[in-house]
């Protein structure tokens, strides 16, 4: 009896609820006929566009979609709507903003390992979490993880001398274990000597779970209920179990220490913030956990959240960036010689560089380095789910719509960049980007939610190529434009980059 009582009392809900779902439907409906974009049918949506068509072909599909229907254009990904924008002035709209802050549906995929971290997350924590976790990129903190860098980057030269014989082989894979060297021991303070090429649970579980994600992405039509029994989603599990572990541990274990280094020198741990940071090296697991006993609590999840975001974001694109860098420059060898030749000035004899100052000395090779996000960026779309309707030129764009920001169409539209296939690291001097739109370069995304952590991606980026460019004349074995793109959440050359290295 009750329950039919509680029955009776929620359908109104329901019927409201429904009411308003249909409502809101059949209005984004009207809305999104009024834009620009291909047919669509009913389940499929416009998904049947990209049906056949080879992953390493879709990014190349996207751009020519965008130069038919213009800088705004709408699709749908079964039913739910999307639109399309790579006009610097429409992003700037959408990134420069603090109502539509919550991420699109695709991030969704990432939940079950990232949960609810600085990546993921919307709203009140995110607004939190972000506000916390800035002052660990601070400058002190950057020097501090540059002792790190040097090292695996001295590591990776010693691995790379091994080969600097003549031979082809795929520096993809080198400069992946490299980062994943340099990501572990700054995030969580330990070393899992990728570069080894030993056996690593760890390391195995990150190679397996990011291609399953890719794989995700792929097909986007298999529902989770389906997924998590097909061997994808079997192995999917086993990974997270393993990540998630691992990390679990590696907190507990911080906690006792810091624990204990309270208990045995209380005056330190009051006055210890900097003495952590000159004295010890510091991982980004310490300043969460030293922030949580200043009276910020976090829980072991959101740390393990927080630490799991920096592995995945520190990790993938910034090996991907160093990839497409390396090959660039072994196709241009004129601007790798120019870049050489300011490397030998700034570092003399040494082999790396070991400080920011050093870093900061290099002009013509940061200019490479954006030049070469600029062709290839990590992340070559984001998206924004819209929080509010907005008013884009003549369209009205209602809630709720996702908003997909084609980042790699941007950066190579004419109207921003001349010639806009041509490798030409000038285009970032500083005569050269007056007048252009701030938001027409956007690697690192733009706004308020931009990327925390892009300083110490080319601080990274700066150290490992410097040393690399000093040491070796880089041969590309494939032109740039017959290398393919996979474009995921990261754009990945789909066989890596194979080069040649000559000693010099």
């Amino acid at each position: 009896m009750v329950t039919l009582y509680l029955i009776v009392l929620s359908l109104p809900f329901i019927a409201w609820y429904l009411i308003s779902y249909l409502k809101w439907k059949r209005n984004t409906y009207n809305y999104m006929a009024k834009l620009p974009g291909i047919r669509r049918f009913p389940i499929v949506g416009t998904y049947y566009y990209f049906f056949g068509v080879p992953k390493e072909e879709i990014i190349d599909k996207l751009l020519n979609h965008m130069l038919v229907y213009g800088n705004l254009a709408h699709s749908w990904n079964g039913s739910t709507p999307e639109i399309h924008i790579q006009k610097a002035e429409h992003v700037e709209m959408i990134l420069n903003n603090t109502v539509h802050i919550t991420k699109g549906r695709t991030y969704n995929f990432l939940h079950p390992w990232l949960g609810r971290g600085l990546l993921t997350s919307a709203g009140e924590k995110w607004f939190q979490h972000r506000k916390l976790i800035t002052p660990t990129f601070h400058f002190k903190i950057l020097e501090n993880f540059m002792v790190i860098i040097v090292e695996k980057t001295q590591t990776l030269l010693k691995i790379l001398d091994s080969k600097a014989d003549g031979q082809v082989f795929n520096i993809y894979t080198d400069i992946t274990l490299c980062t994943l060297d340099v990501v572990c021991e700054t995030a969580m303070g330990v070393n899992v000597n990728a570069m080894s090429g030993k056996d690593n649970d760890y390391v195995k579980a990150i190679y397996h779970i990011s291609g399953i994600i890719l794989w995700r992405f792929i097909h986007p039509f298999v529902p989770n209920c389906i997924f998590k029994y097909l061997p994808q989603g079997w192995k999917y599990e086993r990974d997270l179990r393993i990540l998630h572990g691992f990390t679990e541990k590696v907190i507990s274990n911080r906690k006792k220490t810091l624990q204990m280094k309270i208990l045995t020198n209380p005056e330190e741990s009051r006055n210890g913030n900097e003495s952590w940071g000159i004295k010890r090296r510091l991982s980004f697991l310490d300043l969460l956990l030293e922030a949580c006993d200043d009276g910020k609590i976090l829980s072991d999840i959101d740390i393990r959240e927080e630490v799991d975001t920096f592995m995945f974001e520190g990790h993938d694109t910034v090996t991907a960036a160093m990839s497409w860098n390396l090959l660039l420059l072994g196709n241009h060898q004129e601007i790798q010689e120019k870049a050489y030749a300011e490397i030998k000035s700034v570092l003399q004899n040494k082999p790396t560089p070991t400080t920011i100052s050093e870093l900061n000395e290099l002009k013509y090779l940061e200019r490479v380095i954006k030049e070469s996000l600029r062709l290839f960026p990590s992340v070559p779309f984001i998206s924004r789910q819209l929080d509010q309707e907005i008013q884009i030129d003549e369209y009205k764009i209602p809630r709720d719509v996702q908003v997909i920001l084609h980042i790699y169409g941007m950066h190579r539209n004419p109207d921003y960049y001349p010639e806009p296939e041509k490798f030409d690291p000038d285009r970032f001097l500083p005569e050269n980007c007056v007048g252009r739109h701030p938001y027409a370069y956007i690697p690192f995304s733009a706004g308020p939610r931009n990327c925390i952590g892009q300083k110490f991606a080319m601080q990274e980026e700066k150290t490992i190529l410097a040393s690399i460019i000093n040491r070796y004349r880089i041969i590309s074995v494939h032109k740039v434009e017959d290398v393919k793109k996979i474009p995921d959440l990261i754009l990945r050359p789909v066989n890596g980059v194979s080069v040649m290295l000559e000693r010099r």
